[in-house]
């Protein structure tokens, strides 16, 4: 594979705020609180540290090149959605491509029923976590049981020691039908909205970033909600493409993951971070490049079948430059 990210020069005056969905991001012991049985050594899907060790060198690899072309170095923000617990993320910051930089990172367990949590890594020569807080969404299933999906995040700090207010998202799946999970999707929207206030209320001019997999495009109604209403502007609503985004189901394109920024990041003031760019990181070594899914984002599994991919969804990011 060639290295296309080499010698382009760093560009302190900017730096790159990405979101990642890793796909499963399982470890290799079994934990009676989460469901996590398909991803053991003994499973079906036979969860080896062979395979493990793979994931774990391809993803470092790929989160720190996000952003690199433009900017000349690694991310200083990446939120992560499927990671099982605190141990992946460690082993993760352990690999290959990512054990040289300074990365902390902020995770809490939820209650998800699948046992997956989002969590935020940030580069700690750049940014200083002042405050972190998880933000369970109260939904119930059709028979009025409770339905537990992952927690949203948020995290405030000094990024260039600028203050930047950081949320977190994987919400609620289609698994179920699109309309069917649409109020899960806007029950998790609504409280984006709420924490958005909230930051709002303290501070006028808060600079508020939301990221995740959101399980919904551009135009749908749960994201739609927060820039109608709640001062948000969205760079990927001109991204979104027949032929692109970042994840395919049935050959069909949808842009789940994006980044969200308060419209305060296009006020111009100096030294102060403003929007410079978004845009899907769909490099090719992240893709499969033959057959008839040629293009589409080189899964770990598709179902049972172990591929030894990255994961099904490109990550996406924006750059902030001062």
């Amino acid at each position: 594979m060639t290295e296309p990210f080499e010698d382009i020069p760093v560009r302190q005056d900017m730096q790159t705020i990405a979101f990642y969905n890793l796909e499963n991001l399982f470890d290799l012991k079994n934990n009676r609180h989460t469901n996590d049985n398909d991803f053991l050594p003994t499973s079906v899907k036979k969860w080896t540290p062979k395979r493990y060790g793979n994931k774990l060198r391809k993803l470092s690899y790929a989160i720190s090149n996000i952003g690199r072309r433009e900017t000349g170095k690694h991310p200083a923000l990446v939120g992560l959605a499927e990671v099982e617990n605190a141990k992946v993320i460690e082993d993760l910051l352990r690999s290959k491509h990512l054990e040289d930089y300074n990365y902390g990172f902020v995770h809490f367990d939820s209650l998800d029923e699948r046992g997956i949590d989002v969590a935020l890594l940030y580069d700690k020569n750049v940014f200083k976590v002042l405050t972190s807080e998880p933000f369970t969404i109260e939904l119930t299933d059709e028979d009025g049981s409770a339905d537990y999906t992952r927690d949203i995040l948020l995290v405030s700090g000094l990024l260039d020691s600028q203050e930047v207010h950081v949320v977190v998202n994987h919400w609620s799946s289609r698994r179920e039908g699109e309309k069917e999970t649409e109020p899960k999707r806007m029950a998790s929207s609504h409280q984006v909205g709420e924490i958005i206030s909230n930051l709002k209320s303290d501070n006028v001019d808060a600079k508020i970033i939301v990221i995740g997999d959101f399980n919904d495009d551009p135009h749908s109604k749960s994201i739609k909600n927060l820039v109608d209403n709640f001062g948000i502007y969205n760079p990927f609503e001109t991204l979104r493409a027949y032929n692109r985004g970042s994840v395919k189901h049935r050959r069909q394109w949808f842009l789940f993951d994006q980044v969200l920024i308060s419209t305060n990041f296009f006020k111009s003031s100096d030294n102060q971070f403003e929007f410079f760019k978004a845009n899907i990181f769909d490099e090719d070594f992240l893709k499969l490049f033959k057959g008839p899914f040629k293009g589409a984002p080189f899964r770990t599994y598709v179902g049972k079948k172990y591929k030894g991919g990255y994961s099904d969804h490109f990550p996406v990011y924006a750059i902030l430059k001062k």
